[in-house]
Formats: C-alpha cells, sequence, structure tokens
C-alpha cells in the first residue's frame, strides 16, 4: 500500500466542483410528515375495501407506546379533547424512561434539566423532524454505543499501529475528495477497526478494505456515491473492479451485515450545544476528536467518552470560560459516563497526538483543520504545549 503521498502520485477525482450540496438523504426523509393510523380495538375489524377516515371529532396525538421486548413505537393514541397533548408527551415519556434496562437507569444518571437540553440540542442538529423523539433518539444513542467498542487495542499479527495510521490518513483525504459527511469518515474507520479483527486480511490487500469500509459507509449515510471504477483509478487501478467487490462481499459476511455505529461526533455536538460552546472551542474539541481516529489505543473507549474527553481538552486548550456559568458545562458533563481516569487518559492520547501532528507524516486532518473555514485550530501555538496542561512532557520535534 502506498504511504501518505500516494494522493500526489495521480491526482484524484474531484466529483463536486461546484458549490452546490446535495441534500443528505435524512435530511429528505425527516421533512416528511408521518400519516396518522389507527389502532382498532379487540373484535374491532375493518371490512373488505372499506378504508378509515379521521373526523373532526376524532383528533390524533404523537404518543410514545413502548413495546415491552424491544421498545418500538408500535400506535398512536386518541387524545381527549379536555387534556392538553403535552400530557400524553410527558406521560409516555416517563413510561419510555421507566422501561430502560441496566442500573442506573437513564432518568437517575439524566437530570431533567438535561432533558430539556437535550431536546434543543438534537433539533438545532437536525438529527431529527418531530422534537417529541428528541429524548427515546438519545436514550438510544446511549444505550447503543455499548455496542460501538472493542474489547482490545490488539491488531492482527503483521499490522501495526503505523501501517493503521497511514490508511487511516489516506482515507480521510479520500473522504475530502468526495465531501462525504463526516458521519461517513467516523463509521468508515470503525468498520476497519472490526473488519481487521474479523477479517484474514494481507498486508497488500490493506488499503483495499480501507477503501472497501468507506464504499460500504458512503452507501449507509450518502445520497450519491462514486463509481467502482473511479476508487479502482484512487488506488492507481492496483485492484481490480471484482476484486473490490469481492472484498466488500467479506467484509460484510464478516460484519453479519451489521454497520451501525453511534458517532462520537454526535456526542460532541450536543455537549457543546448544552455548554453554550464557543465555535472555536467546537473546532477545537472536533480537531482533537478526528486525531482520535490515528490513535489505535482510543477503540476501547465509548463514543461519549471520547467525545467528553475532546470538549474538556479543548476547552483547556483554549483557555475560555464558558459564557454561561459552570452550570451549563455541569449538565454537559453528565452525558460523559465513565470515571475521571479513562477522561484523563483519553485527553493525554489527544495532547500528544495533536502536539506531534503538524511534523508527523499523517498530516490530512491537521491541513484539514488549518483553514479559514475550521478557524485554523490545528495551528494554534497552544497546541504543542497540550501534553504540558495534563502533566505529561511536550514531545521533541
Amino acid at each position: 500500500m502506498a504511504r501518505t503521498g500516494f494522493c500526489d502520485s495521480r491526482q484524484l477525482l474531484d466529483l463536486h466542483m461546484t458549490d452546490d450540496r446535495q441534500v443528505p438523504l435524512r435530511t429528505w426523509t425527516n421533512s416528511c410528515v408521518l400519516r396518522e393510523r389507527r389502532v382498532f380495538d379487540e373484535g374491532e375489524e375493518l371490512g373488505p375495501g372499506q378504508h378509515y377516515k379521521p373526523t373532526q371529532e376524532s383528533r390524533w396525538v404523537r404518543r410514545l407506546p413502548i413495546s415491552a421486548e424491544d421498545g418500538i413505537i408500535m400506535d398512536y393514541a386518541p387524545q381527549d379533547e379536555s387534556m392538553p397533548s403535552d400530557v400524553y408527551e410527558e406521560e409516555a415519556l416517563l413510561k419510555c424512561l421507566n422501561r430502560l434496562p441496566g442500573p442506573p437507569s437513564l432518568r437517575e444518571l439524566m437530570p431533567g434539566l438535561l432533558r430539556r437540553e437535550v431536546e434543543v440540542a438534537i433539533s438545532k442538529l437536525g438529527l431529527l423532524y418531530d422534537k417529541t423523539y428528541a429524548w427515546d433518539i438519545f436514550s438510544d444513542m446511549m444505550r447503543s454505543q455499548l455496542l460501538c467498542t472493542l474489547p482490545n487495542a490488539d491488531l492482527p499479527k503483521h499490522f501495526s499501529d503505523t501501517s493503521r495510521a497511514i490508511l487511516v490518513d489516506w482515507l480521510i483525504q479520500v473522504h475530502e475528495v468526495f465531501q462525504f459527511s463526516e458521519e461517513t469518515l467516523y463509521l468508515a474507520v470503525h468498520l476497519l477497526n472490526r473488519a481487521l479483527r474479523l477479517i484474514k486480511v494481507s498486508i497488500s490487500g490493506l488499503q483495499l478494505l480501507g477503501v472497501v469500509c468507506l464504499f460500504l459507509a458512503a452507501k449507509k449515510e450518502e445520497c450519491l456515491l462514486p463509481e467502482v471504477s473511479e476508487l479502482c483509478y484512487l488506488m492507481e487501478n492496483a485492484y481490480s473492479k471484482k476484486q473490490l467487490l469481492r472484498m466488500e462481499r467479506r467484509v460484510l459476511t464478516g460484519l453479519k451485515f451489521d454497520l451501525y455505529h453511534c458517532p462520537p461526533l454526535h456526542f460532541l455536538l450536543i455537549s457543546a450545544s448544552i455548554a453554550r460552546c464557543s465555535n472555536k472551542v467546537v473546532w477545537m474539541a472536533r480537531y482533537l476528536l478526528e486525531l482520535s481516529l490515528l490513535e489505535g489505543q482510543c477503540v476501547v473507549y465509548l463514543p461519549a467518552q471520547l467525545a467528553g474527553a475532546a470538549l474538556l481538552l479543548a476547552r483547556r486548550i483554549l483557555q475560555e470560560a464558558p459564557s454561561d456559568g459552570e452550570m451549563a458545562w455541569c449538565i454537559a458533563g453528565s452525558i460523559h459516563i465513565g470515571s475521571e481516569a479513562a477522561l484523563l487518559s483519553i485527553m493525554q492520547i489527544m495532547a500528544v497526538a495533536a502536539a506531534r501532528a503538524h511534523a508527523r507524516e499523517t498530516r490530512a486532518t491537521y491541513i484539514k483543520f488549518s483553514t479559514i473555514q475550521t478557524l485554523h485550530v490545528s495551528m494554534h501555538p497552544a497546541l504543542k504545549a497540550a501534553p504540558g496542561l495534563l502533566g505529561l512532557s511536550c514531545p521533541q520535534t
């Protein structure tokens, strides 16, 4: 596999030369209004050729009755004219929280004030169409992130953290060329981390595996996809289309078609919105979080822990006080589960990576966050002394 200078050997295809960006598919689907459905009583059936037509006397409110098995929304409930819809929504929300498994429950872990802030933050991020379901989405994120970690950071034989970092750095460059969403990048690296441990791949096929993981992530997150021939062209036609598609089948089979991932970027943006962070703090935290993709040690931590460590370290580097006092930071800090020792370990990894980023061979993330759009956060002079803020010795460059 070629090293970081690989992209310089052949000009990459820029499929998005115009400034017009395509609307993400999730935005289009979220804009579709849900149709009203009626749940019939026991013994009541609808005859053939008959259709239910709602009348003015029968109104419906989106309520969240939860299935006892998997928490799937099952139906809508009729609204009583004498009671506002907020009463039903609050009742359904409490019912959902009571059913959340695992000690302690999220209702005990998250204060009521956090629930309100989470609803506002998720709405601002455009992650859903109806704010009614914001807390349920966030609850599912907190539960499902447990599936996004690996038991250890050990790589298979013949692979090293250096070769993995070189591959991830090249994938970041390809990701920028196609102008994919950030979720696509985090999903691609997550699939790569899992595939390396589940599929036997030779060193010569490592680059092909990385491209396939990016291709699968794009299929899940993007509207427009590159052609298979274009992906082969980026690899200097070292692999044929048949080899790429065969590797795709191997990866899907090895992963058992499980492509789910809860990106730490979502936790970071939600926390930053709750804490009323400045734009510079948010961009610095996003830079530190993307640097963690290159560090193999970070695969054992939860996405919420990675996001919390990036936000805390960004605040410490920039030495900016929160605008609305410490209360907002306390609310946002309740999202980050785990011990303080785990957060400190992540912050130390990120601090060392940030201090060395400008001199490393894998500099795609450093260059990406050195533009005016990202407020030049990667070039901030305090980053070189970041390890010293955590009691570590600054690396010699």
